[in-house]
């Protein structure tokens, strides 16, 4: 039978001695030896009772009800102990998928857009430039939906992005006529036109009415957005500013004082 001081058996399983002093203090692992000149020793069944304890603690027992089913002779140990080895192995499961998923994103952030140079600007055009990924990721690179954008970007085919570029040119294309047809913000026809832009920002990331709104006074604010959609047609920013608003509003959402979710 070993015998350990209490460094060596909290060295042995991997807790403070403080640790072990405390739990000696409320009776929930007490040494069952001493040496001859009066010191506490742990025994080998000592160590067992700590590493059930580890167990349950890992659970998220407390100390209390430890103590309680260790000591209590109507629990049987084996049975409790093979349903928390149970429950451990489902808990690792899912640590592993979660771990799974963050490696999944890790290489997504660091894949981006799966295109080269020369097949962004062939599918979304010659004024596509593309350091704008680049500069989009120093900007928001930090953000969860630039984490969900890059995930969701590492597994796009160049059809998958030909698509895109295809409902994008489209729906430009009907704001700008929309616009040209005096199309009033809050109407049928534009809350219609918001949802499809709405749907189209979610293409990349989950975009709720708030985030959109948000957009929509980015769009007004940021030179290069201004400069993309005056190029679609003269005076379509702050028209497609004031669409987006007025369905923000009529979805509860106040676009001057909303916030990024």
């Amino acid at each position: 039978m070993a015998i350990l001081t209490v460094g060596r058996a909290a060295a042995l399983v991997g807790v403070s001695v403080k640790t072990l002093h405390h739990w000696d203090t409320i009776g929930l692992v007490r040494p069952s030896g001493r040496t001859w000149a009066g010191y506490r020793v742990y025994s080998d069944d000592d160590v067992a009772r700590i590493h059930r304890v580890l167990v349950y603690r890992e659970l998220g027992f407390p100390l209390a009800e430890i103590g309680r089913v260790l000591d209590d002779p109507d629990i049987d140990a084996r049975a409790h102990l093979r349903r928390q080895r149970s429950e451990l192995v489902e808990r690792i499961s899912r640590l592993e998928k979660m771990v799974s998923a963050v490696d999944r994103m890790l290489e997504a952030s660091k894949a981006g857009m799966r295109l080269t140079p020369e097949q962004q600007v062939e599918i979304f055009g010659d004024d596509w430039q593309p350091a704008w990924v680049e500069e989009a990721e120093e900007r928001w690179g930090d953000s969860a939906q630039w984490a969900q954008y890059a995930e969701r970007a590492a597994g796009m085919t160049p059809e998958d992005w030909k698509g895109i570029a295809a409902t994008t040119e489209a729906l430009n294309a009907d704001l700008a006529a929309a616009l040209r047809a005096g199309v009033v913000p809050g109407s049928d026809d534009a809350n219609a036109l918001a949802e499809r832009h709405r749907a189209l920002m979610s293409t990349y990331f989950d975009c709720t009415h708030s985030m959109q709104a948000c957009m929509g006074r980015m769009f007004a604010a940021d030179p290069g957005f201004t400069e993309h959609f005056e190029g679609v047609a003269p005076g379509l920013t702050a028209w497609l500013r004031e669409v987006i608003f007025a369905n923000a509003k009529a979805h509860g959402v106040d676009p001057e004082s909303a916030v990024w979710e």
